[in-house]
């Protein structure tokens, strides 16, 4: 329904300028007339492979693209354009990114302080001591510096940052690499819950086993567009799977015998 999509991507472009030796000038073109919407209440899932230019549309939802990168197409968010005024004012606070790398957490300051965004008040203390909570860290968190977290520890701080400010936009950017099975897939829990509770959230990964265990929407990301939309259901049945691309990705789980792109493509 129409009035349940929070967020609408319409035809988008991203290319990069580099430059080689001798000042040679080349362009690149990794997303290409990408399209999809993103509803209230829901987790979907963007599934591609590694390094193929999916976390791009986060930096470009969230307006952090590099500065040798050009964008087109249109982003709507709740029925507006989504223009640079108006996502300083939403990104933080309606819009959240917990971004891919725990490199993104500043190693001089403490969880805690990341965590409430600086603020100091009893209200921002206590939601924080909640979230810490609610992912399973104790309060004790609050006070260690960043090299002082484990990985999964860490990838919990970025997920309370982001939720600080109640987002009705949740953007998940490769949120598990390095995380075992089962912090993976309580991380992934966590986010669908967040879905339950009202909010939109996207989740970009490469783990295809997990977006389907946790995800409402599964959108196909394949040479720099979202080519298919698929059922998690339906997926892990293989119905209606109209793309090769989609079907090799089916036929390459480990249920269905590992088969190859050539194979499962025939």
């Amino acid at each position: 329904m129409e009035e349940n999509i929070l967020l609408k991507i319409r035809d988008l472009h991203i290319r990069f300028t580099q430059y080689d030796r001798g000042l040679k000038r080349r362009e690149l073109h990794p997303v290409r007339g990408l399209s999809c919407d993103v509803e209230k209440g829901k987790l979907t899932a963007v599934v591609g492979a590694s390094g193929s230019g999916k976390s791009l549309l986060a930096h470009a939802i969230m307006g952090i693209l590099p500065y040798n990168c050009r964008m087109e197409g249109a982003i709507d968010y709740d029925g507006q354009r989504l223009d640079g005024r108006r996502l300083a004012a939403l990104r933080g606070n309606e819009i959240a990114l917990v971004p891919q790398g725990v490199s993104y957490l500043d190693p001089l300051m403490r969880a805690g302080e990341q965590i409430r965004g600086g603020r100091k008040d009893s209200a921002a203390r206590e939601k924080c001591r909640q979230l810490l909570k609610r992912y399973g860290l104790g309060p004790e968190t609050e006070r260690l510096y960043p090299h002082q977290l484990s990985g999964g520890m860490a990838r919990r701080i970025l997920i309370a940052s982001a939720l600080m400010g109640d987002p009705r936009l949740i953007i998940a950017d490769e949120p598990t690499p390095g995380l075992d099975a089962h912090t993976a897939r309580r991380v992934a829990g966590h986010f669908k819950e967040l879905a339950c509770g009202g909010a939109a959230v996207l989740l970009i990964t490469h783990d295809l086993e997990l977006a389907l265990e946790c995800a409402d929407r599964i959108l196909i990301f394949y040479e720099g567009n979202v080519i298919e939309e698929a059922d998690p259901g339906d997926f892990r049945a293989g119905r209606n799977l109209k793309e090769p691309y989609t079907r090799a990705l089916y036929h390459a789980m480990p249920e269905n015998g590992f088969q190859v792109w050539e194979e499962a493509g025939r």
